[in-house]
Parts: C-alpha cells; structure tokens; sequence
C-alpha cells in the first residue's frame, strides 16, 4: 500500500472531494491539518514547491498536487496505477 499524506484545512470542499476520491478508491492516508501550525503549512509549502493551497497530495514522497490533478489523474485512467505501482 502506498504511503499517502494529504495536507488540508476544516471547511475547505476542495479538501473534502479528494479524500472523497481517495476513499472511494479504499486507499488509507494520512491527512495533516495546516490551517492552525505555521510550522506545518511552511512544510508543505517547501514540499508542494510553493504552493500554498490545500489540499496538497503526496504519494510515496512524490507531490502529485491538488484536488483538480488528483482527479486529472483519475479521469486520465492513471491514478490506480500511481497508488498501486506495480512491486
């Protein structure tokens, strides 16, 4: 299983929609509320290259983005292979 962290913020509906995805897909990950630690959003900042939007989704350490990539990857027929690669 694919160690997935996505960085997000209460009432953000962008937020919601992808662990929406991500739970329809039956994929665990670990979320990480940026909205009240400066500290934390400065890091996923410097790891999501500057972006300072939530939700930001890593998989396996690798930044796939936000809510509009995480379902450009899904409507792509891309994102099964991306959280389930291949051993």
């Amino acid at each position: 299983m694919p160690k997935v962290i996505v960085y997000t913020a209460p009432i953000c509906p962008y937020c919601v929609q992808a662990k929406r995805l991500l739970n329809k897909k039956g994929v665990a990950f670990e979320e990480i509320d940026v909205s009240r630690d400066p500290e934390l959003r400065r890091n996923m900042v410097q790891a999501a290259g500057g972006r300072m939007t939530v939700p930001q989704i890593f998989v396996n350490d690798k930044h796939i983005g936000d809510c509009d990539e995480i379902y450009a990857f899904e409507r792509a027929g891309k994102l099964d292979a991306l959280l389930n690669p291949p051993e």
